[in-house]
């Protein structure tokens, strides 16, 4: 098997071999950057439309969490284009996070569309390191779809730990690794290579499970899903 995965590894890699010159020369970070929130307008409707009965659900206890004034201060880390917001309860406070700045003019576009939150800022930060964001500042952090590319599990995990308040939440929805016995999982291993350039640092064969339970959550609520997604690669996830 792992004889097959290397055999396919390499004509996938001569099939995409420009994408891989243009890395070695240094261009294709440069061009994935501007490139991939373009890419990510497109997606996250069609992901939000096949998602949409799941975030409901994962998002319907947000308003549980809100302090004293009974607004909710929601951090939501790699916001992309700001898909999750119209899921978001009304007159949340919501600060976005993410590395890549091309996402401010989409997420402004967001904000301009759900006029039902009070956004309070955008922060151009990797999700490992928010020093922007005060200890214990905020109700709920919020990622979904940005575990399977950060650089440091633990770490984003450690920071989404200082910055939430005592009794605060973390909301996760992610795609992972299928299950190793399958045919998703081999053609997974195969793709993971280009799929990651592609993608901008996207991994297909993440155990995100396992860096969240590890993080030192007070409690941890985790499901397994296949998504009702098209496409069957992403389609293992896990959320709570």
């Amino acid at each position: 098997m792992a004889i097959a995965i290397f055999i396919l590894r390499l004509v996938v890699c001569a099939l995409a071999s420009p994408m891989y010159v243009l890395h070695f020369l240094g261009v294709w970070n440069w061009f994935c950057k501007r490139w991939f929130p373009y890419f990510m307008v497109k997606f996250s409707v069609i992901y939000n439309e096949q998602m949409a009965s799941k975030k409901r659900e994962l998002f319907s206890t947000l308003q549980e969490f809100a302090g004293p004034s009974g607004k909710l201060s929601l951090l939501e880390v790699g916001c992309g284009t700001g898909t999750n917001f119209k899921f978001y309860p009304p007159g949340c406070r919501v600060t976005c996070v993410d590395p890549n700045p091309n996402f401010e003019k989409f997420l402004i576009k967001s904000v301009a569309e759900n006029r039902h939150l009070q956004f309070e800022q955008f922060v151009v930060a990797p999700g490992e390191n928010m020093h922007q964001v005060a200890d214990g500042s905020v109700d709920v952090v919020v990622c979904t779809l940005v575990l399977c590319s950060v650089k440091n599990q633990e770490q984003i995990l450690r920071e989404v730990c200082r910055v939430l308040r005592p009794g605060g939440a973390f909301y996760f929805m992610e795609h992972v690794s299928a299950e190793r016995s399958t045919w998703n999982y081999f053609w997974q291993q195969v793709l993971d290579p280009a799929w990651f350039l592609l993608f901008d640092g996207c991994e297909l064969t993440r155990e995100s499970w396992k860096a969240l339970e590890r993080a030192s959550f007070s409690k941890l609520k985790l499901q397994h899903i296949q998504a009702p997604l098209s496409w069957e690669l992403v389609r293992p996830h896990i959320y709570g």
